[in-house]
């Protein structure tokens, strides 16, 4: 999958940990605790025990993830909060089934422009048991649940109220839909010295390609050359980056090439408009107020939970 491909794929609500991303490039190999921590236990959680050896898991976990401050007391206390999110999750006969945690791992693995199985290699290397990671998606999993099934309608954000705030921010409320056409041009696997013809094919076909009612049957015809279906895209589903790639793109010619898993690829801009149906902005600004009132009501409700949670320290050292 392309860069471009990847991020013009719908998005995800799971929230990523995009600063691991760093791990694919590769980590100093730090080894893993003695077998002894994995067993010891530091802390119960109404019953469940949350061990040293998940301590230094998790404070090398945010370490690596350049959370703010990680440090040890911070992992414990973030353990802590995940074992009440989990056992509010079983109160509420919530599941969170192993197909779940995977996909939200490969959703990371792939922003880090990599596979799963690669991804885990990486944190391994770091001295990361992948399953430290899965553990925490699966509590930010199930907590999302909760609190969107708990709170939703005081989550809910009306269009008034967008609509107000981007006339006294006097932003622009102003969106496009593209109409793209992908076209790879295959190169076989174990072939990667085809990669540079391959892209002086692309920017020839660039230069021909003037708009789409010829140029995706031209583009057919071409030997190794394959056109994927067309696929719509809202300008807020779209990084800046992306908006920008576009914008320098006229309608009916191709998108620079990049290569990709399977080749070198482009899409053709068949079609821009402007939509007041959504933007840029507007998305923004209600993923803004979204994560705002998200915050606040799970913050509200952790802290109910603590209150009535039994929590017995034993050793944290």
């Amino acid at each position: 999958m392309s860069f471009l491909h990847a991020r013009f794929a719908k998005p995800s609500r799971v929230t990523c940990l995009s600063a691991l991303c760093v791990i694919a490039g590769g980590c100093i190999l730090a080894a893993l605790p003695s077998s002894p921590a994995r067993a010891q236990v530091a802390i119960i959680v109404n019953g469940d025990p949350i061990t040293l050896y998940d301590i230094e898991q998790r404070t090398r976990l945010m370490q690596i993830a350049g959370a703010k401050g990680a440090g040890r007391q911070q992992a414990i206390e973030e353990l802590i909060n995940d074992k009440l999110k989990l056992s509010a999750a079983k109160g509420y006969k919530l599941e969170i089934t192993q197909s779940d945690v995977d996909s939200a791992f490969g959703n990371i693995a792939r922003s880090s422009r990599t596979t799963p199985e690669n991804f885990a290699k990486g944190l391994a290397s770091a001295g990361i048991n992948p399953d430290t990671l899965k553990a925490r998606l699966k509590a930010d999993l199930a907590w999302s649940q909760i609190i969107r099934g708990k709170y939703q309608s005081a989550l809910q954000v009306g269009e008034k109220e967008i609509l107000t705030t981007l006339e006294k921010r006097e932003a622009k409320d102003v969106g496009y839909e593209y109409v793209l056409t992908p076209i790879l041009f295959v190169i076989p696997r174990g072939a990667e010295g085809m990669v540079d013809s391959r892209k002086r094919d692309a920017d020839l076909l660039r230069v021909r390609f003037q708009d789409c009612k010829t140029g995706i049957p031209f583009a057919r015809a071409l030997r190794d050359v394959v056109v994927r279906d067309t696929i719509r895209r809202n300008s807020a589903d779209l990084s800046p980056q992306l908006r920008g790639v576009l914008d320098k793109v006229d309608v009916g010619r191709l998108t620079p090439p990049e290569v990709t898993s399977g080749g070198v690829e482009v899409f053709a801009l068949c079609e821009k408009k402007e939509t007041t149906a959504d933007s840029p902005a507007r998305r923004a600004l209600r993923e803004e107020y979204y994560s705002e009132r998200f915050k606040k009501h799970a913050d509200r409700y952790l802290k109910e939970l603590k209150k009535g949670a039994m929590i017995e320290y034993r050793q944290t050292q």
